[in-house]
């Protein structure tokens, strides 16, 4: 038999489904223009670079292997910014995963698979759908539910 949330839960699960509608889609974009930019850095042999002296955005090759010390591309490396915000807000999202996951009392593989969003491309998107629809009707019926109770037992 699988654990329900308590009623006292309801309002913490309604916060903690706002973060993780948020968070899910900020950490999804973000692992979308990460794959950019490995497209970018490893399929075309560029980086992006803002703020240069020659220009306010440039792609700059990447250099040989052993070299990378000796090359030091001046300005702003926005590759290299999107993989920080990328690690940070996956941290955000696994917090609000949690969030969401410890008051509905899933069993542990959905956490599992719900951290798995941050890391495989769309899939945020889908369980966020998935699971928002999911919370929501949940708490639609238990609500209905004690709506019915109150008014049988007035």
């Amino acid at each position: 038999m699988q654990l329900q949330p308590k009623p006292s839960d309801y309002p913490r699960i309604r916060k903690a489904l706002g973060l993780y509608k948020v968070t899910s889609v900020i950490t999804g974009v973000m692992l979308l223009l990460l794959c950019a930019v490995m497209v970018m850095k490893y399929g075309f042999g560029v980086q992006l670079f803002l703020f240069t002296p020659d220009a306010a955005a440039e792609f700059v090759p990447i250099p040989p292997e052993g070299l990378e010390a000796e090359f030091k591309p001046e300005g702003f490396d926005l590759f290299r910014a999107f993989l920080i915000a990328h690690g940070w807000f996956y941290v955000v999202y696994l917090v609000s995963d949690f969030l969401l996951w410890s008051p509905m009392r899933w069993p542990f593989w959905r956490f599992l698979v719900i951290a798995l969003g941050g890391v495989i491309p769309f899939l945020s998107f889908f369980l966020e759908a998935r699971n928002v629809r999911e919370v929501n009707a949940f708490l639609a019926a238990k609500e209905a539910e004690a709506a019915t109770a109150g008014a049988a037992g007035a």
